[in-house]
């Protein structure tokens, strides 16, 4: 066998020839439909067949460094094929700067005093609910401001 003309002959190929010239190389069926990808892997394993493949001190060096448990990016599945429970992620912490839930922040503003209600997640004014307070101030203005300088509590801790 001419490794030269084999990997040639690869490269005229359709993605159904390569797929099976796969299963004839590796002995199983490949579902990759990426020509690019299929030539390389036969390729790769036809260069292997004819010139020998790694060392056996290699191939356990690999299995040792290749630990599966250390590169898992998804939890484990249980068995009846739920992923398991993970950890719910810890809630946003609250700026230092914003007193308690349910205390009122007021201000004067153009003639008439404003009161918002600060919430446990986010904000009341006028029986509407805002995000932060910079929402709340661009609606009072109708122009992007600070929220925290707006109700001048910017510098408290």
């Amino acid at each position: 066998m001419n490794i030269t003309k084999e990997l040639a002959a690869l490269q005229h190929m359709t993605v159904g020839q390569l797929q099976q010239r796969y299963v004839e190389v590796f002995g199983e069926p490949v579902r990759s439909r990426h020509k690019q990808y299929l030539i390389r892997r036969i390729a790769w394993r036809l260069q292997a067949n004819a010139e020998g493949g790694l060392s056996e001190r290699a191939l356990r060096r690999a299995e040792e460094l290749a630990n599966v448990a250390d590169v898992r990016v998804t939890p484990p599945r249980v068995a009846n094929g739920t992923a398991t429970s993970v950890a719910a992620p810890p809630a946003p912490a609250t700026d230092r700067r914003l007193p308690p839930a349910g205390t009122a922040l007021t201000r004067p503003y153009k003639g008439r005093t404003i009161s918002v209600i600060v919430l446990p997640d986010g904000f009341e004014y006028d029986g509407e609910r805002y995000k932060s307070l910079s929402a709340v101030a661009k609606a009072i203005t109708g122009s992007h401001m600070n929220g925290f300088r707006f109700f001048q509590i910017e510098g408290q801790p």
